[in-house]
């Protein structure tokens, strides 16, 4: 018999009109029903419990607890009773019970062996529970028998990611869970365990009057079909920031932990496998902004300072190429053709650059070549950062004319505002 909790027993109301000759029938019938509920005559869930008249569904992530009874109908003793309880999946076959396990002596007629196991399910699909039976009989003949009880263990939930690298070599992941049971399910924990090389930071969370909020509200509970993202952010390890060639071949992010509750309390856990990035392709040399700011007055410059990393497996001899393109609202100062020199291997140089702004408006940084002496070969690396170029506004009031004896003809002001 499978071990499971409790629900709260239904209440079936029979609702009739006062005027119908049932009327009083109903009513008599209905107040001695025992899962009534008393000052609550028509809800439906009445405030007492019934035992699971069946099986039930087993999810995944929850424990299988199920007691096994070995009784003795016949009018003989039994000697040397030895129950050993194992669960067959598809994949493997795992002993619950019976291996350390002293043979009973003897059982007697009318009498029984019981046992409790418990076990987290951790496979999906078909499980069977083999229970095996060896006993010596009065007679001194050995003899054995089996019973098989077969159940489905079935998804809970079904988890989707999506990854999303940044310049800054972080990662961002999204987390999106849907509850796929028929009922409710309740989300007590979700977090994300990273990868040594990586330290995550959860994302679900505001700022407010009392402190730090789940986003998601103070009742945290998925209704069936409901989906909801999580998001967190990978930041690698400070030691890493300068080992690009040892982030680029990561893979492996880490893996979620999600626990979960049913509405009458029973506990599930899911843990996914090593969630999985698309490693990302820096090539042969890999350009980052460091520095720029986030709005810059029209028609002035400001200093942009770019990070060459060279990703391949020799040194290269680079020469800086600026170029420069008048519609796209900015220029390059500064010397084109510059020789950076020699960088090794999995090394990098920071660079200090001006530009000038010619457009308002939100302008993309593009334009900067770098160029492999050796192989003759040019990289071109175009939309590296943008920010915002605003006005300096300057406003004219029109000319305002006055008439009259004991004035000028006319009167003008000019008025210059800056912001």
């Amino acid at each position: 018999m499978r071990l499971t909790k409790p629900t709260l027993m239904p209440y079936h109301p029979l609702i009739s009109n006062p005027r119908d000759i049932t009327h009083t029938l109903a009513e008599l019938t209905a107040q001695s029903d025992v899962a009534r509920t008393k000052n609550l005559d028509y809800f439906g869930v009445s405030n007492l419990l019934t035992l699971p008249q069946n099986f039930g569904n087993i999810f995944l992530g929850e424990t299988f607890s199920s007691y096994i009874s070995v009784h003795n109908d016949s009018q003989q003793k039994c000697t040397e009773i030895v129950l050993k309880i194992d669960l067959q999946t598809s994949s493997q076959r795992l002993m619950l019970s019976g291996v350390n396990l002293n043979p009973a002596t003897e059982l007697n007629p009318n009498q029984s062996i019981d046992d409790v196991i418990h076990h987290e399910v951790k496979e999906l699909g078909t499980h069977i529970l083999v229970c095996a039976v060896s006993y010596t009989a009065q007679q001194g003949e050995k003899m054995a028998f089996r019973k098989f009880f077969k159940f489905q263990v079935l998804k809970p939930l079904d988890v989707k990611t999506k990854f999303y690298n940044a310049e800054s070599d972080d990662v961002y992941l999204e987390a999106q869970i849907q509850n796929i049971t028929q009922g409710p399910i309740y989300m007590d924990h979700v977090s994300l365990e990273a990868s040594p090389q990586y330290q995550a930071r959860e994302l679900n969370t505001s700022q407010g009057k009392q402190g730090s909020d789940v986003v998601f509200g103070k009742v945290d509970y998925l209704n069936p079909n409901d989906i909801r993202q999580y998001l967190y952010c990978l930041c690698p390890q400070p030691e890493l920031y300068n080992e690009s060639h040892i982030l680029k071949g990561v893979t492996n992010i880490g893996k979620l932990d999600i626990v979960w509750k049913t509405n009458m309390g029973e506990k599930g856990r899911l843990q996914t496998s090593q969630l999985q990035r698309v490693a990302p392709g820096y090539g042969d040399i890999r350009v980052t902004v460091e520095e720029v700011p986030d709005t810059v007055p029209m028609e002035t410059t400001f200093r942009v300072v770019c990070r060459i990393t060279n990703c391949c497996e020799r040194s290269m001899d680079l020469t800086l190429v600026l170029q420069n393109n008048n519609s796209s609202g900015l220029l390059w100062c500064g010397l084109s053709g510059k020789k950076l020199g020699n960088l090794p291997k999995n090394d990098h140089i920071d660079l200090s650059l001006t530009m000038i702004t010619t457009a308002p408006g939100l302008q993309t940084i593009s334009g900067l070549r770098l160029m492999d002496n050796f192989l003759k070969r040019t990289y071109e690396h175009d939309e590296l950062a943008q920010y915002y170029c605003h006005l300096i506004f300057e406003t004219l009031i029109s000319v305002i004319k006055f008439h009259g004896p004991c004035i000028q003809p006319w009167i003008s002001w000019t008025i210059y505002v800056i912001h």
